[in-house]
């Protein structure tokens, strides 16, 4: 080791080059697996959590959609494979009382949920059944976040009163600090008491609530699928109009968190594998030019009485050496990749903040640098293994054995192949990349801010109190300077908060339940369509006038509030495609729509057609109808407000949130965002993709390109006396630099042959992360030959030209 050590000391050039190609590749390869291990290969934190499973309904017309309670209540009732079933879903609270009003993000959950979690609160108690019921008290679970950034992480907030959108709320636990089922928030609150409400006795109603359970000691995945199956037709039987066809989808609880990133780290851990293996070729070359200059210690050694394994084991010491340093020197490399990982895409990785190098990462990042120093070194010490004593201890003897040059050859022809495959993919995410950025997406992201509002019930339960002051704000807002047009809407493009419900057209035949068409619906202000410059095709768009004004003299005592609500609808607004699809060759304009919503159900008349927006992500295709309502006629507590500024967006922020205040001092505003943020978060994951996989083949690319110099440049230096000679003879300068140029790019061509082959099986792995192009796309493998070839010919130039300028004299001299 002491002797291998003194090696490189003696030969600088060559440890630094060795240890920074080792370190680029060891090291992306350990900051990929820190995610891979991190989000798809870690199980979750909580005890046994391979036995959780997530559930959801499926319909003829959506994979998933979320459960009725109705129906949960029946699974769990007639279920005997979980030992605990629950569900949940999201909500949003203004906590008031204590400072500055803050939104809240909650999680409503049942208890059963908080069971099968087998979680515990770190201080107090988690709530029970009885508590998870109509008419129970309400009680909250603290984050402890915001234990601590709220009530100063004192234990006394215990049985303390909490106000959430005007309510009181008992808290009787705090979560420990990393708790965040299903994700971040800030609360969670029992989700039995809205059970009582009339809209979620109905099965129809799908109100948000997902499951989550625990398989029962022995119980398989399989069988509680069956099983779910089994009472989902029961329940299909019983209740034939709202169950006709749904089931119950059953997954494993990781799946469901990280299925969506899935293909993208499983590409991004195959392509620092392949950087890996040209860092490794690219090693083994330098390591068979060092034994090449070695060639008569070996051959010293040998004489001397050391056999073959004595002499590569010595060999194999430097190799593993150098790769456990390079392994080192790959950790900090790694730590700063995380971080950059990290900050290109904050939200778009799940279990981000789970994320580091841990005991595990070492692990594998020292069973890689072993691994590596073995596979670069086995060669090189094999080669040098076996001197022929006779021939290198002659004085004249000089060059390199066949065997040896043929080695290195092969190297990088296997480089420029791996080479190939890398840059074919990043070309392939590059060209989707661009495709997905030139979609429109129906709406204009320009100078656009939004913030969103969460209106108590209890302090605003009536319709006419919501109007009020959403009128009034919107009024304020557009007198502000630098303000075009303001509106509110109860969804935003890429921005969640999806409502679809189904429709019937009138003077077609109606079908059955469960065949219904399915819209999404937008509630809109005037002037919505202006502010996110979405055309409109024909007709109108929704005024002033398009309120509730058309009720006055009715009376509506006698309704309830959903029934009182639905009362003041009259007109819609459809996009092209549902009036393609459900008036093909017809005036939209004037028919009507029915939206079954029991005995009161409103009669809605078309008096406009609008452009179709992207609303979940910009590569969607097909999907369901959209429709819009006028927010005047039936408005929301939690709406988004939209304004188009001449100014930029984000210094309107602290006045409008003043305006606010200005009307409700208790109403804070929540998810400042401006739209060409929303738009641009949309397309962070296939960001991401294409910035990894294109440095990776940055780093394949280059290290391709070293080595092949490397080994011409190397064989120029073995061959200059027959350069010399050739040129005495009469040889010219362009007869050497064909000569040099033709022997490297006959490798190129070679390993551009091997790698097309490649690249045409692996690309098809990328079928799920493309859009708009195929995995064998022909420009893509056009246009990445011809950047190899020619990065490729530069490389193999610079020394041929070397080569050319050898002096016949000096280098006959030394003859």
């Amino acid at each position: 080791m002491k002797f291998a050590l003194r090696q490189f000391a003696k030969n600088p050039g060559f440890t630094a080059v060795a240890l920074i190609t080792l370190a680029l590749g060891i090291g992306a390869n350990t900051a990929i697996f820190s995610v891979v291990n991190a989000v798809l290969l870690r199980p979750l934190p909580y005890p046994q959590s391979e036995r959780l499973v997530w559930l959801s309904e499926r319909g003829p017309n959506f994979p998933t959609m979320s459960i009725s309670y109705p129906n949960f209540t029946d699974w769990r009732a007639q279920q005997t494979v979980f030992e605990h079933l629950g569900v949940y879903n999201w909500g949003s609270y203004n906590l008031t009382g204590r400072g500055e009003p803050q939104r809240l993000t909650g999680v409503r959950l049942s208890a059963d949920a908080l069971s099968a979690l087998r979680v515990q609160a770190a201080l107090g108690r988690v709530f029970n059944n009885d508590e998870d019921k109509p008419g129970a008290p309400s009680v909250v679970l603290l984050s402890h976040g915001l234990w601590q950034s709220r009530f100063g992480a004192k234990a006394d907030v215990l049985n303390q009163p909490m106000t959430l959108d005007g309510r009181a709320f008992t808290v009787i636990g705090v979560m420990p600090a990393g708790f965040a089922f299903p994700n971040r928030a800030d609360i969670w609150v029992p989700v039995g008491p809205l059970s009582g409400e009339e809209s979620w006795k109905s099965r129809g109603n799908h109100p948000g609530l997902l499951g989550v359970a625990r398989l029962d000691r022995g119980v398989t995945l399989e069988q509680a699928r069956a099983e779910m199956e089994t009472i989902a037709v029961r329940l299909e039987q019983q209740y034939p109009d709202s169950n006709k066809n749904n089931r119950v989808g059953v997954e494993p609880l990781l799946d469901n968190f990280v299925s969506n990133v899935r293909p993208a780290l499983w590409t991004l851990l195959g392509a620092v594998g392949l950087v890996l293996l040209i860092a490794c070729a690219n090693v083994a070359n330098l390591l068979l030019a060092r034994a090449a200059a070695r060639h008569k210690e070996m051959a010293v050694r040998a004489a001397l009485g050391a056999g073959r394994w004595r002499i590569a084991r010595q060999l194999l010491t430097e190799s593993l050496l150098l790769a456990i340093a390079g392994g080192a020197l790959g950790l900090l490399l790694a730590s700063g990749g995380l971080r950059l990982i990290l900050a290109l895409s904050p939200n778009s990785i799940p279990r981000s903040d789970e994320i580091g190098l841990d005991a595990g990462v070492l692990a594998f990042t020292f069973v890689v640098s072993v691994l590596t120093g073995v596979l670069f070194g086995l060669a090189p010490a094999w080669q040098a293994s076996r001197p022929d004593v006779q021939e290198t201890l002659k004085e004249t003897a000089r060059g390199v054995t066949g065997g040896r040059a043929r080695l290195r050859q092969t190297l990088v022809v296997a480089e420029v192949a791996l080479t190939l495959v890398m840059l074919v993919g990043a070309g392939l995410l590059l060209r989707s990349f661009h495709r997905l950025q030139q979609v429109n997406a129906g709406f204009s992201h320009e100078r656009v801010l939004s913030f969103r509002l969460g209106l108590p019930e209890r302090k605003y339960q009536r319709e006419e109190k919501q109007i009020g002051f959403y009128q009034d704000l919107l009024r304020n807002l557009r007198a502000l300077p630098g303000v075009e047009a303001a509106s509110v809407t109860s969804r935003l493009p890429f921005g969640g908060n999806d409502w679809q419900t189904g429709f019937v057209i009138e003077g077609q035949p109606e079908p059955p339940p469960h065949q219904r068409p399915s819209m999404e619906v937008h509630l809109v202000g005037p002037d919505y369509f202006r502010v996110m410059g979405i055309p409109v095709l024909r007709g109108r768009t929704f005024s002033e006038q398009d309120d509730r004004g058309h009720l006055r003299g009715r009376d509506l005592s006698a309704l309830s509030d959903g029934q009182r609500w639905m009362a003041g609808l009259n007109a819609i607004v459809v996009d092209e495609e549902f009036a393609r699809r459900h008036w093909p060759g017809e005036e939209a304009l004037g028919k009507r729509v029915k939206l079954p919503w029991g005995e009161q159900a409103p009669v809605l008349t078309v008096i406009g057609v609008v452009g179709r927006v992207k609303l979940g992500q910009l590569g969607e295709q097909g999907g369901v109808v959209q429709a819009y309502l006028p927010f005047l006629q039936g408005p929301g507590h939690d709406m988004a407000v939209v304004m188009k500024t001449t100014l930029a967006p984000e210094s309107l922020i602290a006045t409008a949130r003043r305006q606010v205040q200005a009307l409700d001092p208790e109403q804070p505003i929540y998810d400042v965002r401006t739209l060409a943020e929303m738009r641009d978060n949309s397309i962070a994951q296939p960001r991401l993709n294409l910035t990894l996989l294109g440095i990776f083949a940055g780093l394949a690319l280059a290290l391709a390109v070293i080595g092949l110099y490397g080994v011409l440049a190397y064989q120029v230096t073995q061959r200059q006396r027959e350069i010399g000679v050739r040129m005495a003879l009469g040889a010219q300068r362009a007869d050497v630099l064909q000569l040099v140029v033709g022997h490297g790019m006959r490798l190129v061509l070679a390993g551009l042959g091997i790698g097309l082959i490649g690249a045409l099986a692996l690309t098809r792995l990328l079928r799920a992360l493309l859009f708009g192009v195929g995995p064998t796309d022909p420009a893509t493998f056009a246009a990445t030959l011809l950047l190899l070839a020619l990065t490729a010919l530069l490389a193999c130039w610079l020394p041929a030209s070397r080569a050319s300028n050898v002096d016949p004299m000096e280098a006959l001299r030394y003859e």
